[in-house]
């Protein structure tokens, strides 16, 4: 019961308020056209969003007294989702998959490869793999990684230095 009453207590505490749910009176009223209304009465500022079929949302929270907005909150909502969304999905991350003992050429037709989605703005990430005896001789694969690291330090730049993870060398590029 104790759990259930705490999130409830965080979900309102992350979330914005909205109608019934602004307890404080008086609060700055904006119209959904974006003119200030004033100083009014909770009750009154309700009224006007009633009457125009929207919403009164509180959207400063933390102002003496708290503005609050006339506005569709569903509609607030989904463009502020969409919106995060939105920003999420412009940088996607690649993986270039390397092995110690990978050629020269190999390599090189990699970071042509690691070029290319770099120009596309996305990030990059660079994994050395190791297998077997491979582990012995670390070494090996972080010279394959510092030579990616600097023929791609003209299109990007390292966000996180290689690193070992197990049997992995890990190291993300951004674009420039």
């Amino acid at each position: 019961m104790a759990l259930a009453r705490k999130s409830n207590q965080q979900e309102t505490r992350d979330s914005v308020r909205i109608n019934g749910q602004i307890r404080i009176s008086p609060i700055r009223v904006v119209s959904e056209e974006g003119e200030q209304l004033g100083i009014i009465p909770t009750e009154a500022a309700l009224d006007r969003a009633r009457d125009a079929g929207l919403d009164l949302v509180e959207v400063a929270p933390n102002e003496r007294p708290p503005v609050c907005r006339i506005m569709d909150y569903g509609k607030f909502k989904y463009e502020k989702n969409k919106k995060t969304q939105s920003s999420h999905a412009k940088t996607k991350t690649k993986e270039i998959r390397l092995r110690p003992k990978t050629g020269d050429e190999d390599v090189r037709t990699k970071i042509r490869q690691a070029e290319k989605f770099l120009e596309h703005k996305d990030k990059v990430q660079v994994s050395v793999l190791f297998r077997g005896r491979e582990m012995a001789h670390i070494e090996e694969g972080r010279k394959v990684m510092e030579m990616v690291v600097e023929m791609l330090s003209e299109v990007g730049k390292v966000e996180t230095q290689p690193q070992q993870h197990g049997r992995r060398m890990i190291c993300m590029i951004a674009p420039k």
